[in-house]
């Protein structure tokens, strides 16, 4: 692992590029141990067409070249063609509790407000209550009773609103917001 002072490089990539691949094998084995089961074929469930420009994106956070988190989104149609869904959010094992997590979030949702969406929408399982945790503390509003045994709903929905008119600036894909303790991410060609 590098220095926390070391910038983080956010790239775009093909959902079946190479660099993407040991983020979802370990993605896969996560949620295999976590639900029972090969969860590797879900994760092929979508094709990844539905990840690639103009309505997705797959974008990793490399750590000195090497990939540390990721996440994607496509277009989500239900409701409303303006909604991304996010999926494949992901931190490495051996680079959580950095707030890796949140960076991808703020990067993904800059991404897919720059190209239009108004609204971001993605489930989570109930077996990850570190993720319900993130969503909660970004600013997610949950569609679902957070009273509730999280087993006895199934998979948990959040929806977020992009609201770019409440922001003070212009939102830039180079620009970390203020609350996040990274250096400003450099974004290279898509793959």
């Amino acid at each position: 692992m590098t220095s926390a002072a070391a910038p983080l490089t956010v790239v775009r990539v093909a959902a079946d590029d190479p660099l993407a691949r040991p983020l979802m094998r370990e993605l896969g084995d996560e949620y295999s141990r976590r639900y029972g089961g090969d969860a590797h074929a879900e994760l092929l469930r979508y094709p990844a067409a539905e990840f690639a420009a103009p309505g997705g994106v797959l974008l990793l956070l490399l750590d000195a070249g090497e990939p540390v988190a990721g996440g994607a989104f496509r277009r989500h149609e239900t409701p409303s063609p303006r909604t991304a869904e996010l999926k494949r959010i992901w931190t490495h094992s051996a680079h959580r509790r950095r707030g890796l997590a949140r960076r991808v979030l703020a990067e993904l949702e800059r991404e897919a407000e720059r190209r239009g969406y108004r609204r971001v929408y993605l489930t989570t399982g109930p077996r990850q209550p570190e993720a319900r945790g993130l969503y909660l503390a970004t600013g997610y509003t949950p569609l679902f009773d957070t009273a509730a045994d999280p087993e006895s709903i199934g998979p948990l929905p959040f929806e977020k609103h992009l609201a770019p008119e409440q922001r003070t600036a212009t939102p830039h894909l180079n620009h970390t917001p203020p609350q996040l303790t990274y250096p400003p991410a450099h974004f290279e060609t898509e793959a």
